[in-house]
């Protein structure tokens, strides 16, 4: 007999490339061009990239050479987060006149939920439609939406009518939407897992519900658990409007590769002060520093140590950093020096989140 799971009413806002409608937003003369922001045409990477330039392939994550290959009129944009983070704001306001129940994902995307709400209205799909609008008349940007019974259905299904669209997925329409879905269209299922399900004869949600969960577990281990229930329309994961911040990070990507440690020592003083002003900024410490280094061949290599005390200042950090640095010899020139601290005192603050569960 299959377990009775409450549903609840989830709505998952995601806004429509973030970083570059801001940028088009404050600068008119952007607006209806292909822009990339963060990297350039010669280094770096891409962090976010306009509707027009995806039509050219350009997305997050590729290299500033490639995505000026594949678009050559692409206008590279310097990021600024701290703005980013001021429209955040603005927006994480909207969503809290509706629900205290909101777990931020990032600067751009939160999962609400509305089982019970502020307005009283029973209806989540107009509560997402009324907040889209919101969003677009006092912020002026638009958002996608996806409104179902848990967050796993809610996040694929804000990506269906992108951009400025939503889609609800009402409870009776879990099983058939979960059964005809593309398997790489399933959030948390990668490109290598998606190659491996296609090896295994899984294309679709329908192939995968057909595998035992014996099945699943031996060929993807503890992750075979998790797709045989969310294939079914199982996710027990509530929405956690406290959610503790395990690790606090700044780096940077070089225009030109470093091959000294002592050039490196200078741009590690810049990143660690960066990461002091975030650890004031979310008013923690940690005991764990951690080095992360990416080599030109894009290799990348990690070098970590605990304290028996927590840190946060950047005289600290950048002591031990240096001891990390020099602990063994560089195997080639680097292109991307990263600091992050971790294992925060956040971690000794119990949070209890009580959320109420309801039928739909």
């Amino acid at each position: 007999m299959q377990e009775l799971i409450p549903n609840r009413k989830i709505i998952h806002v995601d806004m429509d490339a973030f970083y570059a409608s801001v940028e088009q937003m404050d600068n008119p003369s952007l607006r209806g061009k292909p822009i990339a922001v963060g990297g350039s045409e010669n280094r770096g990477v891409v962090a976010a990239a306009s509707y027009e330039a995806r039509k050219f392939g350009v997305r997050s994550a590729i290299s500033g050479v490639m995505a000026k290959k594949n678009c050559p009129e692409l206008i590279f944009v310097k990021p600024r987060f701290d703005r980013y983070k001021e429209i955040s704001n603005k927006i994480q306001k909207i969503f809290h006149d509706y629900t205290d129940l909101v777990e931020p994902l990032s600067l751009d995307e939160a999962y609400l939920d509305v089982t019970v709400n502020k307005k009283g209205n029973p209806s989540a799909t107009l509560l997402a439609q009324e907040i889209r609008q919101r969003i677009f008349n006092e912020v002026g940007l638009t958002a996608s939406a996806g409104i179902s019974v848990n967050k796993f259905v809610a996040k694929i299904a804000s990506d269906y009518n992108k951009p400025n669209g939503q889609k609800t997925v009402n409870p009776d329409e879990v099983i058939s939407f979960l059964e005809a879905l593309p398997i790489r269209k399933f959030h948390g299922v990668g490109k290598v897992t998606t190659e491996k399900m296609y090896q295994l004869g899984i294309f679709t949600g329908v192939e995968l519900k057909s595998k035992s969960v014996e099945f699943l577990e031996k060929h993807f281990g503890k992750s075979g658990v998790f797709y045989y229930n969310v294939v079914r329309g199982i996710h027990r994961s509530e929405v956690k409007s406290n959610r503790i911040t395990k690790s606090v990070a700044a780096e940077h990507t070089f225009d030109v590769n470093l091959s000294s440690e002592i050039f490196m020592i200078e741009k590690l003083e810049v990143i660690a002060s960066a990461l002091e002003k975030r650890l004031k900024r979310y008013n923690v410490a940690g005991k764990t520093v951690t080095l992360k280094i990416k080599y030109s061949d894009f290799s990348q290599q990690t070098r970590s140590k605990t304290l028996s005390y927590f840190i946060s200042d950047k005289s600290l950090i950048i002591e031990v950093v240096k001891e990390l640095l020099y602990q063994e010899r560089m195997k080639d020139s680097v292109r991307l020096l990263g600091i992050s601290l971790s294992n925060l005192n956040t971690e000794e603050k119990k949070f209890v989140v009580v959320q109420l569960k309801f039928d739909f």
